[in-house]
């Protein structure tokens, strides 16, 4: 896969989650943005708006083409951590002069995860998200961006417990409709998605971003996209999104994590 593609970034709960239920509306099929009319009363009704407020809160944009992956996980830890002081202060984002008039000792900034401190826990350097070549599977790449299992490391890494799901023909519609319609009716615990958007009816390549909510009479789940010039946040068909997630990444198919919060056992 080139560069600039990625770059451009088992039994059912329910006979209900099974089987959807008939949509709502013509819109049901289309991708539905978030901030219409519609978009609104589609979170005011859905049966799985546990993880919403808690991402929404914690939301921020990525800062380049290459960090939807890190954005994500930054989102999901500050969810996580959110009032705790054992979020790392990261220092960076202060200029020489931002303390000059403080009292000595005091901390400005607030302890919250980023996307660019994220990265340092990964199996990644932030030089090889950016393109640095890399050896994979006895090869030297450009592997722009993470990989699902990427990803997962990273979130690993910050001590969080994940389920990976690598969306290849093993696995059914269904159980995935399970899985996420499960996690997003249920809160602590968040799904992040690996996708790609010319599978779904979108402009570009590989992406990453959180889901927020599931609605089960239009069988759609919100997409909070973090690529702020790119579709926004938008209710998906979940079959749509499926298809997206059944591509082909480097060296498996994509899929998604569900992050359960943080690991009783060290990471792996």
């Amino acid at each position: 896969m080139h560069l600039l593609h990625r770059l451009a970034c088992a039994t059912l709960a329910s006979v209900a989650i099974a089987l959807p239920a008939q949509a709502d509306d013509s819109t049901a099929r289309e991708l539905l943005p978030f901030g219409s009319a519609a978009g609104m009363a589609r979170l005011a009704r859905a049966s799985g708006t546990a993880d919403f407020p808690a991402l929404a809160n914690q939301f921020e944009p990525q800062s380049n083409r290459a960090f939807c992956g890190p954005t994500t996980a930054a989102i999901v830890l500050n969810a996580i951590h959110s009032g705790h002081r054992d979020a790392p202060h990261d220092r960076r984002r202060l200029q020489p002069d931002d303390e000059k008039y403080l009292p000595a000792g005091f901390d400005l900034t607030v302890a919250r995860y980023t996307q660019e401190s994220v990265i340092g826990k990964g199996p990644k350097t932030r030089a090889q998200v950016l393109g640095e070549p890399m050896t994979i599977a006895g090869k030297v790449v450009q592997d722009g961006g993470y990989q699902l299992r990427q990803l997962e490391a990273l979130l690993r890494g910050h001590g969080l417990s994940t389920r990976l799901v690598i969306a290849s023909d093993a696995v059914s519609d269904a159980q995935i409709r399970a899985d996420l319609a499960d996690n997003l009716g249920r809160a602590g615990d968040y799904v992040i998605v690996n996708y790609r958007r010319d599978a779904v009816g979108q402009a570009g390549g590989a992406h990453i971003s959180p889901l927020g909510a599931y609605d089960a009479a239009s069988d759609s789940v919100l997409l909070m996209d973090v690529n702020p010039d790119s579709a926004g946040w938008v209710w998906m068909p979940l079959a749509r999104l499926i298809q997206g997630m059944r591509t082909r990444d480097i060296v498996e198919h994509r899929g998604y994590i569900l992050v359960q919060g943080e690991a009783t056992t060290p990471a792996r």
